[in-house]
């Protein structure tokens, strides 16, 4: 952290931050990047403390996300990438941000959803979720053994037209499950941002129902609550549903009418009930606007 916000006194940042308070709404464990929202928070309050001005420009909010993302890499020992902390420093309200994981930019699409009746479904599992425990870093081995042995720097380099061919060149199912995955969830992504900015939803809904379905079966990261509040939502007429997060318990996400909203939870929560799961905890969420000071 020093070498990028360089405090002139460490040991008076270090008394500084002992008496930081921390309050908030994000549910912990729950996949919805609390740990990053917690990371930029602290990042964004450091830079204000000492006058750096770095949450005034994109390229200073860049610089603190990666901040962020070794934070979680090496105090946390999460492999993750900088999706969570991207979206909480560089995020605009009303708009879905699209980062590309390879040169950092970033785009704002739109995603004002009130605007067209329509509503984001949070779908809080309450299963429990955790990204330190293997799972996570053994998707991410495999999905990098099979670039390898595809001789590419990243699943990225595969196009999606030449799936079958590719898939075949790789040495065993699981590899070839795991890049299916990655390879179309990319082309999914374009998708969907073409889809949002024609205010296309029932595609969006669709590609989030695709989605899950190739998280769940071919990337092996869902679970039973998780599938039960998708199969839920879209049942009760929700445009479409996935899981969202880095998978193995948390939470999903429905895009919904706005005033059905509550007629998904009830189903969602009638479907837990019939499962005998623990009750899960479903709101609806707005895009909002990124980390900065609270006036």
């Amino acid at each position: 952290m020093a070498s990028v916000l360089r405090p002139r006194d460490t040991d008076a940042l270090r008394n500084e931050l002992r008496r930081v308070a921390v309050d908030g709404g994000v549910p912990l464990g729950a996949g919805l990047s609390s740990s990053a929202a917690l990371e930029c928070a602290v990042a964004a309050g450091v830079s204000d403390l000492h006058d750096l001005a770095l949450l005034a420009t994109s390229s200073g909010r860049s610089a603190l996300a990666a901040v962020c993302v070794e934070a979680e890499n090496t105090v946390a020992q999460a492999p993750t990438g900088g999706m969570d902390q991207s979206a909480a420093l560089l995020a605009e309200a009303g708009r879905a941000l699209l980062l590309d994981c390879r040169d950092h930019s970033t785009e704002q699409v739109p995603f004002d959803l009130a605007a067209h009746g329509l509503a984001l479904l949070v779908m809080d599992t309450r299963a429990e979720h955790a990204l330190v425990d293997g799972q996570y870093a053994e998707r991410r081995e495999s999905c990098e053994q099979a670039a390898r042995e595809l001789d590419v720097t990243s699943l990225r380099e595969v196009s999606v037209d030449d799936l079958s061919e590719r898939l075949a060149q790789l040495s065993s199912d699981l590899l070839r499950r795991r890049a299916r995955h990655i390879i179309t969830e990319i082309e999914r992504v374009r998708e969907t941002v073409e889809a949002l900015r024609h205010n296309d939803f029932p595609t969006v809904g669709r590609l989030f129902v695709a989605s899950h379905a190739s998280m769940r079966d071919d990337f092996e990261i869902s679970v039973a609550e998780l599938d039960t509040a998708v199969e839920a939502a879209v049942a009760t007429g929700a445009l479409g549903a996935r899981m969202t997060g880095g998978g193995f318990g948390g939470s999903a996400i429905a895009l919904v009418r706005a005033d059905a909203a509550e007629a998904t939870i009830a189903a969602v929560e009638s479907a837990f009930a019939d499962r005998g799961f623990r009750a899960p905890d479903c709101f609806v969420v707005t895009a909002s606007g990124s980390a900065t000071r609270d006036a």
